[in-house]
């Protein structure tokens, strides 16, 4: 598609952060999450920023070379939930982050803690936590220009793959890349839906069939 992605570094914090923070100001999760258009725009970038600190540590950035989108991943391995478990559960990565950014507001744990609770275990996957477009840049394919580029080294890894979409809007672009709606919603308690979503590695002679 002619996007040229690279792969972000600290040096690049500051901008991703912000780019997170634009692209999700409006999304139904971050309005859940933090009511009120005030308070959202006051506290949502430090959670923006905790999602990229935790990305950076465990995880991958690709950003498009001109900054304008930005994908977080995570590789998860098969034995991901047995290694979290041997290493004890006193580190509570969900109270962690609340305190970190917002520690009156118990929907920022909770959101971590639903998620986890509906991930997939057992298979080795690329997860896609977040993926942002500046909001003047929508529309323009970057997004899925950033996602396919992770995709196709999935499908010669013969790795699968999982997110879940915020909105209608995403679960159709995820559709068209090739992922399937799990089959139950997780519904945030009085907010919106996500849809979770996983893709199976594709065969090379499918990847012609729809790239053609």
């Amino acid at each position: 598609m002619g996007v040229a992605i690279r792969r972000a570094g600290e040096d690049d914090r500051e901008a991703v952060t912000r780019l997170l923070d634009e692209a999700f100001q409006d999304d139904p999760v971050s309005g859940w999450v933090f009511p009120g258009a005030e308070y959202r725009r006051r506290t949502h970038p430090l959670l923006m920023e905790a999602f990229l600190d935790a990305t950076l540590a465990e995880g991958y950035v690709d950003v498009t070379e001109d900054g304008s989108a930005c994908a977080l991943w995570l590789s998860v391995p098969a034995e991901a939930a047995d290694a979290a478990h041997e290493e004890g559960e006193d580190e509570d990565v969900p109270a962690q982050v609340r305190e970190a950014v917002d520690p009156d507001n118990e929907r920022v744990e909770l959101i971590g803690r639903l998620t986890a609770e509906i991930h997939p275990e057992g298979r080795a996957h690329e997860y896609l936590w977040m993926i942002a477009v500046a909001p003047g840049r929508q529309g323009e394919g970057l997004g899925t220009a950033l996602v396919q580029h992770v995709l196709d080294r999935c499908d010669g890894e013969g790795l699968p793959a999982y997110l879940e979409a915020s909105n209608e809007r995403s679960r159709a672009l995820y559709e068209r890349l090739g992922f399937a709606f799990m089959g139950s919603t997780l519904d945030l308690p009085e907010g919106p839906s996500m849809w979770p979503m996983w893709r199976e590695p594709r065969s090379e002679s499918l990847r012609g069939e729809v790239g053609s």
